[in-house]
Parts: structure tokens; sequence; C-alpha cells
């Protein structure tokens, strides 16, 4: 791949943990990637499946979710957001997208080296990779909906 090539990488961090972790890497005056893009959440596991796939069928190279990890202050949540990896993880895996573009970590307030690392291997790992396959995303983002529609009980397609 082109070293000129600067993936575009989206980052989710919990308020409670990894977005002050994120913040101290600032006031530490360190530095970290132009192509990181920090998105300060209550928590990723309010964000539902299709949004990953939507992100990526939109040109999002990489998605890095930090939350607190067992330390989560909302009880059953991590678990939760683990196991909606894991089923997006599968669907890349199936639709041809590869599973090294999105990535759970736990970032604790204070984790400046841990928040450093995680952006730039993440960043390492893309350029290599290379650009998105933004079709396969979004054939995979229309299937994410489709079932969602089954799922309500409504027909796959919208009329």
């Amino acid at each position: 791949m082109s070293s000129d090539y600067q993936p575009r990488i989206l980052v989710l961090a919990t308020l409670a943990c990894a977005y002050p972790g994120a913040d101290a890497v600032g006031q530490a005056h360190l530095e970290y990637p132009s192509n990181i893009n920090i998105l300060r959440v209550p928590a990723p596991v309010v964000f539902p499946e299709d949004f990953y796939l939507h992100s990526f069928a939109k040109g999002v190279d990489g998605i890095l979710v930090t939350g607190c990890g067992t330390d989560c202050p909302f009880e059953g949540v991590y678990p939760k957001l683990s196991r909606r990896i894991d089923r997006i993880v599968q669907r890349m895996k199936a639709g041809g997208l590869e599973i090294e573009r999105l990535r759970l970590t736990a970032i604790c307030t204070v984790c400046i080296k841990a928040f450093l690392k995680e952006v730039n291997q993440m960043n390492d790992k893309l350029r290599a990779l290379g650009p998105v396959k933004t079709e396969a995303a979004a054939a995979l983002w229309r299937q994410s909906l489709a079932d969602l529609r089954v799922a309500a009980g409504l027909p796959a397609q919208a009329s």
C-alpha cells in the first residue's frame, strides 16, 4: 500500500474510562496519528450492529471500540458489547471484510500507553490492509437491515 495512504479510523471512547484515557494523552502532549477520530459515547453498546457495517460502507477503514472492560459502571454492558462485536466479526468474515478492521479493547482513565499502543497498532494494520471494500460492507449493511426488519416481523425489503 502507498505510504501516502491514511486510513480513516473511528474510535468509540466511553465517557467513564476510555475518553479520559485519550484526553490524558493530549494533556501529556503526546501525539497519535491525525487520521484518528474519537467519538465520546456513554457506552458503545448503544450502537446497533448495523452502525458498524454502515460506517464501513461509508468509507471508515477501521473502528476501535474502547470501553471500561469489566470495570464498566453499567452492569452487564461489557459482556453484551463483546457478544455484539463477535456477531459483527462473524458477519464481516462471511462477507469478505477483514476482521482486523474492528477491535474491542479496554482502556482505563489513565491508560496513556495502552491508548497510544491501540491506535498506533490499528493505524499500522489498516495501512497494510488498504482501504475498506465499501461495496462488500454496503452489502453486509443491507443484509443486516433486512435481518432487523425480519426480526421485527416486517418484510425483509422496505416498500
